[in-house]
């Protein structure tokens, strides 16, 4: 939402909510800039955040991207760009564009020049995971230090925890709005077709012709970067570059693909979200976390009841210093999870990173199939062995309840 454009597909406050409550950070970068990252989007809403505390408002952080909020609530990140500045004064953007350099490189490189330099930080990311990996090689290019050392200086700040450094603003709450999954489902598939009806197509279609079209036709779009890894714009790819150069058919199988895929990764990304919440918020260890309040959004038609009188009087009761009416959520963190294991599934062929993860990999469908599959040559080795060259062998239904 911080870029112009792509007003429908990002679903932006409209003007008529905007004159209710001033809003900040919408609609100010240009959609080519493809180096705007988190630490520019916390470098400017943090005094944003003390300008309004200065007027006697209270800021409300406003999300979607869990990440981005983090960044506000807790000292996580590192800003190479001043640090590189400091020595290249003529470096001005440089620093994301040494990431964009990177992430062009084989990921086994990546992984090996990171093992060299941070043994620690290599040893805790995926080789697979680019972007994280380049990340973590950009930071000791451009500070000299290990990344993996800086983290544990954030870590040991006083209020500092095993995920990062202390809370930037104490005296918050986190309300989260959550709703049954098949209420959510429901709801955000509507949300997509309300957006086709709204006009989605024109935008995608005049965004393309504005700042995709001649990138495409050189081979140089880049859904990973800026505006144009929004939800929705890349999955309009094959639509946009045929339209009007295919049948009227072929146009509008394209246009159904684009809205089934929509609809399949605003799902997908809602559970994400969701998972985020639970994991970094709910879960996370050590002192200074703020309060997270849920409230049921899965019944429209008790929104006053379920939703707005109760953040109400959670938010009053935190102005007034008194302790609000409901009980923040809670959950268990298990202390012995071990979130950096190293397990490779040889059947698979692939490194399993965490002990939830590797958890959730063995019960997944394409791992239960591969399993399955062994199985099924196993019994028929064996079943070779004893009926000669035939070869012929069956398998009973018992043999794919065997224990993993």
């Amino acid at each position: 939402q911080v870029y112009k454009g792509l007003d429908i597909i990002t679903n932006k406050v409209s003007p008529q909510e905007q004159r209710l409550c001033r809003h900040h950070m919408i609609s100010f970068v240009d959609p080519l800039v493809s180096n705007y990252t988190v630490v520019d989007f916390r470098d400017k809403a943090v005094p944003l955040i003390s300008y309004i505390f200065a007027r006697d408002k209270i800021p409300i952080v406003v999300g979607g991207t869990n990440y981005y909020i983090e960044s506000l609530l807790w000292k996580v990140l590192i800003n190479t760009k001043v640090l590189w500045g400091a020595v290249n004064p003529f470096g001005k953007g440089l620093a994301s564009d040494r990431k964009v350099e990177l992430e062009q490189l084989d990921s086994a490189e990546l992984h090996r020049r990171l093992s060299q330099v941070d043994p620690e930080m290599a040893a805790k990311l995926h080789p697979h995971d680019k972007r994280k990996v380049a990340r973590s090689l950009q930071v000791f290019e451009e500070t000299g230090i290990p990344h993996s050392e800086i983290l544990h200086q954030q870590q040991e700040e006083e209020g500092g925890g095993p995920l990062g450094g202390p809370l930037k603003y104490p005296h918050s709450c986190i309300l989260w709005l959550h709703a049954d999954q098949a209420a959510l489902d429901a709801r955000l598939e509507k949300r997509v077709d309300d957006m086709m009806a709204a006009g989605l197509l024109e935008e995608l279609r005049d965004f393309h012709r504005r700042y995709n079209q001649e990138k495409v036709a050189e081979n140089r779009q880049d859904y990973q970067h800026g505006i144009f890894q929004s939800i929705g714009f890349k999955e309009f790819h094959e639509y946009l570059i045929s339209e009007g150069s295919c049948s009227p058919e072929t146009s509008a199988l394209l246009l159904e693909k684009g809205i089934q895929a929509l609809k399949q990764v605003t799902k997908r990304y809602a559970r994400r979200q969701n998972k985020w919440v639970r994991n970094r918020f709910l879960k996370r260890p050590g002192p200074n976390v703020p309060p997270v309040y849920g409230l049921e959004v899965s019944d429209l038609q008790r929104w006053e009841e379920d939703v707005l009188k109760p953040a109400l009087e959670i938010v009053e009761s935190f102005i007034q210093g008194r302790e609000p009416p409901a009980e923040p959520l809670r959950m268990e963190h298990d202390e012995k999870e071990n979130k950096r294991s190293h397990r490779v599934c040889e059947l698979c062929d692939r490194l399993i990173i965490g002990d939830r993860e590797w958890a959730a990999h063995t019960r997944s469908k394409s791992h239960l199939h591969h399993l399955k599959k062994r199985r099924k040559l196993e019994v028929s080795g064996r079943a070779g062995g004893t009926v000669g060259d035939s070869g012929d062998a069956e398998t009973s239904d018992e043999d794919s309840s065997l224990p993993l």
